[in-house]
């Protein structure tokens, strides 16, 4: 159950309304980027998820305490809250403009700001009388119901499409003039551009730290690993959770697929019976309709949802966006929370106390906190949702590259923090702060949008997230390099090291 809640968190809203735009638009190679999701899952279960464990932390950043100081857990905890707010505010974005759509119609920016607002209300009330177990029973649930939709919207496009499975191949291996297949998997192109990003140069560089970070350094995934009872099963579980993104990221993308023929192949479409044909003339012109939704490379799967699919499917689909929805946030609001709490509140409440030498709050204390930190949380998982609106609408980045990249902001100060604390043994609390602001900053510089407003044109440059993940990534260790790591906190590590070796406790007890 672990794995699934993995995958659903993975995926969700994304993918729900990304793939399909993935598939449409492209291609399959997104489905090769889950080779470097293997790679990273062995580095994370050979080295990170044995150190949680040994440390029996609550959350990943409380790793850093030990390794290097109490400032480094808060500040790296500061900016897994920064980045996570881009990217469960992107997440829940795409599933409010599904929403929108689905209440209003369009996506005008007050049917955005509304179905937010609708999603945020309750997805706080969903997570906020629950933990973490209900979370993950739930992401279960919510897995199996959009994952079914996804089927049903396959069989009605199939059925829809009046070719059969040979003719359909032929007509996605050669889409167009000066167009490449659509069914192609691996592409071994060498460009460094926003549109080579799933080439395999960068599947086995970017994408291999993209997932050390999400699965390893990312609470909203690690919070859910560490639930397991030791550090075999915790491992067990991401690598089957990637085992199984592949089919449901593949039955998204094949929607896609089918709705390039249904939308862009009217030669196809019209060789339907007459019964068929009214419902193929209109799905082979709604291309003209699509306009009126603010452009159709956002939203052709909704476009298609709501005005051709079946009234059955399409009750379906919408639940199945909604449990999509509710998903992304219910876990972005768990993690933060428990990030807020453990990482920032606790140890400041629990220094005062002792300061003021008052007896140390109860844990029903803290839940209470947990929860008026989740208020908080979706409060502004509201506001970057609304914000990336406009941000989206401004770079015109297709739905699921849109919502990769925004986790690259924070990703790249954490992962140079942390690979310097792992395996050089170096960082202190200052250069700690030092190379999360460098992986943010230097990640902010290579945006197209900030270097047309500080570069002339002829030193501007097109460079995918997967690339600029790697130079944050690089410049982040080597300031965080220049720390050195505080005997303290050596000292720390070796005490907690001694006393996992002689306590048999484990995590089902300290879960318990």
């Amino acid at each position: 159950m672990v794995a699934v809640s993995v995958l659903a968190t993975s995926q969700s809203a994304a993918t729900f309304i990304g793939g399909p735009d993935q598939g449409y638009q492209g291609d399959l190679s997104y489905l090769a980027t889950n080779i470097g999701a293997f790679i990273a899952a062995l580095v994370v279960a050979q080295v990170l998820i044995p150190r949680f464990y040994q440390y029996r932390v609550y959350t990943v950043y409380e790793l850093l305490e030990q390794q290097v100081g109490p400032k480094a857990k808060r500040r790296a905890g500061l900016m897994y809250l920064f980045g996570r707010v881009f990217a469960s505010g992107a997440r829940l974005y795409m599933a409010a403009i599904a929403v929108a759509m689905i209440l209003y119609g369009n996506i005008a920016a007050s049917s955005v700001i509304m179905a937010t607002l609708v999603l945020v209300v309750i997805g706080l009330a969903y997570s906020i009388f629950g933990g973490i177990r209900t979370v993950i029973y739930s992401d279960v649930i919510q897995c199996l119901v959009y994952t079914s939709a996804a089927v049903c919207v396959i069989v009605s496009l199939w059925l829809a499409i009046p070719a059969d499975f040979s003719t359909i191949i032929e007509a996605l291996q050669n889409p167009g003039p000066e167009q490449g297949s659509k069914l192609a998997l691996f592409k071994f192109d060498l460009d460094f551009s926003a549109a080579g990003v799933f080439n395999m140069a960068s599947v086995l560089t970017g994408f291999v730290l993209l997932n050390i970070a999400a699965f390893g350094l990312d609470q909203d995934m690690t919070q859910r690993v560490l639930t397991c009872k030791d550090a075999r099963s915790g491992s067990r579980a991401i690598m089957l959770s990637i085992a199984m993104v592949i089919p449901v990221m593949f039955l998204f993308i094949v929607i896609g697929l089918l709705l390039f023929v249904f939308y862009q192949r009217p030669d196809i479409m019209l060789g339907a019976t007459e019964g068929v044909a009214g419902g193929a003339v209109a799905g082979a012109v709604a291309e003209a309709n699509v306009g009126q939704f603010q452009g159709e490379k956002i939203t052709v799967f909704m476009h298609y949802v709501l005005n051709e699919i079946p009234a059955g499917v399409k009750g379906l689909v919408t639940i199945g966006i909604i449990a999509a929805a509710i998903s992304t946030l219910n876990s972005g609001l768990s993690s933060m929370g428990s990030v807020v709490v453990q990482d920032i509140y606790r140890p400041w409440h629990e220094k005062r106390q002792r300061q003021q030498g008052d007896a140390q709050k109860e844990d029903h204390h803290y839940v209470l906190v947990g929860r008026f930190a989740m208020l908080g949380v979706s409060l502004a998982l509201g506001s970057m949702a609304v914000l990336c609106y406009f941000w989206q609408q401004y770079s015109q980045m297709p739905l699921l590259k849109f919502a990769l990249s925004v986790m690259v902001f924070s990703y790249s100060g954490l992962l140079g923090v942390y690979f310097t604390s792992l395996f050089l043994g170096r960082g202190s609390e200052a250069s700690v702060l030092a190379a999360l602001i460098v992986g943010f900053v230097a990640t902010l510089l290579m945006q197209p949008y900030v270097q047309e407003m500080l570069l002339p044109s002829q030193w501007q440059f097109n460079l995918g997230f997967t690339w600029q993940l790697c130079i944050g990534t690089a410049l982040a260790t080597l300031v965080c390099a220049f720390g050195r790591k505080p005997e303290a906190a050596g000292q720390a590590v070796s005490a907690a090291t001694n006393q996992s070796s002689n306590n048999p406790i484990n995590h089902e007890v300290r879960h318990g």
